[in-house]
Formats: structure tokens, C-alpha cells, sequence
């Protein structure tokens, strides 16, 4: 059983806008670390967005920064990637995932452990 599910993905012109949502499939996962990742083919998996969940503390790869914007809904147990003024090179495997660290604020990708199986996002110029 995927621990994580995502939704939201889909294909947009260069320029729209997604919004991403993670859920917790029926389970708890235990976590305070929150993260997107994506993967276009031939690529590297590279780290998007995370949160810190305890004081909201966000991270966001230089190529995002200023577009997309990683939030949670402690309540629902879901967690957002807002992905607003997308371009070509946006397209990718998205890929949720919760971990959990002993550093306040710092998330590292060592400390994900639980991931979702992906959504793929498109963006044609």
C-alpha cells in the first residue's frame, strides 16, 4: 500500500497554473518534514519544495522560488504545492513525500521515507 497519494497533475500551457495535493492513505504517517519532488526523464530526481511542519519553515529550489508555493492542512492531513507561472522545463514527475528529522527546520532529502507513486505535470510553451 502507497503510504502517500497525489493528485492534481495534468497538462497546462507555459504560463498556468496546478495545484498539487498530497493525502496520508488511510494511515498516520509520522512526519514533520513535507516535500515535493519531480523527475523529468533522463534526469535526477531533484528536490522542489519542503516544509517543516512544526514552525512552517519552507524550502524551495532556486528554480521555483517566487512560482510555487508548498503548504499543509494539518486537519485534513494533506499537504499543497501551488505551482503558478509554469514553464516547459516545469515538466515532470511530481512525487510527494513526508519524512521526519531531528533538525529543527532543516529538510533534508535523507529524512523522506514515506513517498507517493507520482503525478505527471506537463507544460507545453
Amino acid at each position: 500500500q502507497v503510504p502517500l497519494v497525489e493528485s492534481g497533475g495534468g497538462s497546462v500551457q507555459s504560463g498556468g497554473s496546478l495545484r498539487l495535493s498530497c493525502t496520508a492513505n488511510g494511515y498516520t504517517v509520522l512526519s514533520n518534514c513535507l516535500g515535493w519532488f519531480r523527475q523529468a526523464p533522463g534526469k535526477e530526481r531533484e528536490g522542489v519544495a519542503t516544509i517543516f511542519t512544526v514552525n512552517g519553515d519552507t524550502y524551495y529550489a532556486d528554480s521555483v522560488k517566487g512560482r510555487f508555493t508548498i503548504s499543509q492542512d494539518s486537519a485534513k492531513n494533506t499537504a499543497y504545492l501551488q505551482m503558478d507561472d509554469l514553464k516547459p522545463e516545469d515538466t515532470a514527475f511530481y512525487y510527494c513525500a513526508a519524512g521526519f528529522t531531528s533538525k529543527t527546520g532543516v529538510c533534508l532529502p535523507s529524512a523522506f521515507t514515506s513517498w507517493g507513486q507520482g503525478t505527471q505535470v506537463n507544460v507545453s510553451s
